[in-house]
């Protein structure tokens, strides 16, 4: 039941609160993980795959380790005070809210550059030339993706392996956002931190989109969801992305995929999900499956609880 509360407590602090604009753990470590990619990413392409991954070692295990030296010392109230805390900073489903909102109500409006503007925010493709649609499909990639990569996988990981493993993931998915680039700069010193986020992600990515399928039980398509997540992944860029985008298109019975401009480069993804086209309204339909997908896997540590 503590792990259920600890879940339960950081939520209503994220809805009340969201991120704190100043001090927030998060900042500090990406400005660490800049200055130590500044230092370590020169030299040959084999250094560099060698300094990306002690670069990896020395921003994520430090604080994980330090707190399992420290649980075996510390009272049970403060530790759960700590766990809830951990895991507020590491959920992030009033931030992906509030920026998925805030190219929704543009795009409603048919405010097209404001759209344009916030949608560059969360993506790293071109967002400068895209149509309504287009961003529409931007944006519900990246809440579908994002909504397991900020949200659901640190709530899973948190009954999986605690607060260690919360830190670990959320750490390294950050370390992929900043590193994992195919390019001159990052292909050989952030594959490292790439991979370890693959790896990572692999149990929390199933989960999420099996949550996504259990939800879809409700509007028929769930066994569509299930098939589209293992054979669509197969030839997405990213694996994880690929269950989560395509489980959950599918039961927002919409397409997603298609050709994008990234750093000048035109990149065609493949088909996730099936149905219409997506459109504007399909943003506030994908969070609003994130959201769902979190009150079911409270619903499922609550029974697992009352088993127990």
């Amino acid at each position: 039941m503590s792990v259920l509360f600890t879940l339960v407590m950081a939520l209503v602090i994220d809805h009340f609160i969201g991120e704190p604009n100043r001090y927030h753990p998060l900042i500090f470590f990406g400005n660490l993980a800049n200055f130590i990619e500044k230092k370590l990413n020169k030299g040959t392409s084999q250094q560099r795959f060698i300094k990306g991954i002690i670069g990896w070692a020395v921003l994520v295990l430090p604080v994980p380790l330090i707190y399992l030296l420290l649980i075996w010392t510390l009272p049970v109230y403060l530790i759960l005070l700590i766990n809830i805390y951990i895991v507020y900073w590491a959920v992030a489903l009033n931030s992906l809210n509030q920026h998925g909102m805030q190219i929704y109500h543009p795009l409603s409006q048919d405010d097209l550059p404001q759209a344009q503007h916030f949608c560059s925010y969360i993506v790293s493709r071109d967002t400068s030339e895209l149509d309504a649609q287009a961003i529409s499909r931007a944006t519900t990639e990246s809440m579908l993706e994002n909504g397991h990569d900020g949200v659901t996988a640190t709530l899973i990981y948190f009954v999986l392996g605690g607060a260690p493993l919360v830190i670990v993931h959320r750490l390294s998915n950050t370390l992929d956002a900043m590193w994992g680039y195919r390019n001159e700069q990052f292909n050989y010193f952030g594959k490292c931190s790439a991979r370890i986020d693959d790896l990572l992600g692999f149990i929390s990515a199933k989960i999420t989109a099996l949550l996504f399928v259990i939800i879809g039980l409700f509007n028929g398509t769930a066994r569509q969801a299930l098939n589209n997540a293992y054979q669509q992944s197969q030839d997405y860029k990213s694996h994880n992305g690929g269950w989560v985008m395509a489980s959950g298109a599918t039961v927002l019975q919409v397409c997603l995929g298609g050709s994008a401009v990234y750093f000048g480069k035109t990149v065609v993804s493949p088909q996730l999900g099936e149905g219409d086209s997506v459109q504007s309204k399909h943003i506030a339909s994908s969070l609003t499956l994130v959201k769902q997908a979190v009150v079911l896997w409270l619903v499922i540590v609550a029974f697992g609880a009352w088993l127990v």
